[in-house]
């Protein structure tokens, strides 16, 4: 019986990490750039970071 109590409050803990992980990812802006990474294997790595800084200034 002890070890369903581990399993539920360990399962807990970690979900409630992985939530805090993404939420922190969300904030951050992980996930704000989605257009590049369509176009992002038709473009030279060289043309796409002069591509992305122009992109950070505007």
């Amino acid at each position: 019986m002890d070890i369903i109590i581990i399993m539920i409050l360990s399962s807990i803990s970690l979900g409630i990490f992985f939530l805090i992980f993404f939420l922190f990812s969300i904030y951050d802006g992980q996930f704000d750039d989605l257009n590049s990474q369509k176009i992002r294997i038709l473009i030279d790595e060289n043309n796409y970071n002069n591509l992305n800084k122009k992109n950070i200034k505007n």
